[in-house]
């Protein structure tokens, strides 16, 4: 069976089950020790930091492992906050950043400091210049992924890092998805990640923290990796991630270039075999195994099953899953369609054939699903006459029935006409807009509606 999401966890790396498996028999002990067992455990550990700070292109005695990518992001946050709290309050971030990084924020947020969040383009990036004018003399921290989660779109750290060095502001950069593929370029201040994105065992996340940041570690005082992660080091973990950390690297250039290939050809194929798709991202500065599309009229949570039953474990950030009811940040943040989302990852070894059998698969997958939704088969020709406005309610109906029901009317009212629809779903405010570009008609705007929910009012163009 097809597994397509590495972007949420890759699957163990070989190298990563050996190390895990030695090191429960030579690192059990306590390596804060000093007899025999203690210094055993003590040469792994240190052994294991030097490895993963090499891998992200830091000092040994400025890294830590913590016990998950999560952790280590909420770590550096509130570390880099409390560090510089007589700076200010001001706590800088991206629309698109993790989860982690938008929790983090709201709790700041919530405690009295100030969160500006930066805007993305339609590929899903910061504009650096854009970014660089949201920083001020307040500025405390700021924080930008490296490359985007779901839809692989790489930020442009460097700038936007050379950006923070003039204002004076630390940057930290959540590199979680993208160091198993190559080390963080630019002068980032701190660095987050976590070992199940690259192949090492889930809970182990690695924190740097540039050496002259000011940083103050928050919560009780511990006397383990450097204060910053308390608790007893998981240290068979630990060695397993770092020891797998440095083998896809060493595997990085050449799988990099495979997996490329492959996407490319997903990206190429999918919009020539499934009519109304809209493959979003940056198509060049990406990561190399990621590749996100969203399917018009097409459930999302359904339409995962139905891959699923077909073989292929994909994931989707679409409104229509089952854990959300509203639309994902990300895509709503790009102004993107986010209906029948879908999620392509490739983890490390992916054959072509595959790949092949996934396309071959996916047209008909969607079509059912479409079918079964009651979705047009092709856009309604115009009519010799008729209303000039006509008004759909589809209050109480999740997507992406509003916008099925848009395009089945839209033809019904010649050029010029509009078609108001009711809507109470959140992913409409971003569905409809979508659709509009897709389609090449006018989304004139949107306002309350007296029956409750927003009336999105389109105009016929063509």
């Amino acid at each position: 069976m097809p597994y397509f999401d590495a972007a949420s966890a890759a699957p163990l790396h070989p190298v990563a089950r050996q190390a895990l498996l030695a090191s429960l028999d030579e690192g059990w002990a306590d390596p804060a020790r000093l007899y025999r067992e203690g210094r055993r455990a003590r040469l792994l550990l240190d052994a294991a930091r030097e490895a993963a700070a090499e891998a992200v292109g830091c000092r040994p005695d400025e890294l830590v492992f913590t016990p998950s990518g999560t952790r280590a992001v909420h770590a550096g946050i509130s570390g880099a906050l409390a560090g510089r709290r007589r700076v200010g309050t001001g706590l800088v971030v991206s629309a698109v950043e993790h989860s982690s990084v938008l929790h983090a924020a709201e709790r700041h947020a919530a405690a009295g400091g100030a969160v500006t969040e930066v805007p993305v383009g339609r590929s899903g990036a910061v504009d650096p210049e854009g970014f660089a004018t949201a920083l001020d003399a307040g500025t405390a921290l700021a924080c930008l992924q490296s490359a985007n989660h779901e839809v692989g779109t790489e930020q442009p750290v460097a700038e936007v890092a050379e950006a923070c060095r003039a204002a004076g502001v630390p940057l930290l950069v959540d590199a979680a998805q993208s160091l198993g593929w190559g080390p963080v370029e630019g002068d980032w201040s701190l660095l987050a990640a976590s070992a199940h994105k690259w192949g090492g065992p889930a809970g182990v996340g690695l924190l740097a923290v540039r050496k002259g940041v000011r940083f103050a570690p928050q919560g009780p005082a511990d006397e383990r990796e450097s204060g910053r992660a308390p608790g007893f080091e998981n240290l068979p973990a630990i060695v397993a991630a770092a020891a797998s950390l440095r083998a896809v690297r060493a595997e990085a250039a050449a799988e990099s270039a495979r997996l490329r290939g492959l996407v490319d050809r997903i990206r190429a194929r999918v919009p020539e075999l499934v009519p109304d798709v809209e493959v979003v991202g940056d198509p060049v500065a990406r990561l190399p195994h990621l590749v996100t599309f969203s399917c018009l009229y097409v459930d999302g949570e359904t339409l995962l099953h139905e891959l699923d039953r077909e073989g292929f474990s994909v994931s989707s950030g679409s409104s229509c899953t089952s854990s959300t009811l509203t639309p994902s940040h990300v895509l709503r943040a790009m102004g993107v369609l986010s209906e029948g989302n879908v999620r392509v990852s490739l983890p490390a070894g992916t054959p072509a054939e595959d790949v092949d059998r996934f396309l071959d698969v996916l047209p008909g997958v969607v079509a059912g699903v479409r079918e079964r939704l009651g979705a047009p088969a092709t856009p309604a020709a115009a009519p010799a006459a008729g209303s000039g406005s006509l008004v759909v309610d589809a209050l109480g109906r999740r997507c992406p029935i509003p916008v099925i029901e848009l395009a089945k009317v839209i033809g019904d009212v010649p050029v010029g006409g509009t078609v108001t629809v009711l809507a109470d779903d959140a992913a409409a405010r971003l569905d409809i807009p979508a659709w509009c570009e897709m389609r090449g008609q006018e989304y004139v705007g949107e306002e309350p509606s007296e029956r409750g929910g927003v009336a999105y009012v389109v105009r016929r163009v063509a």
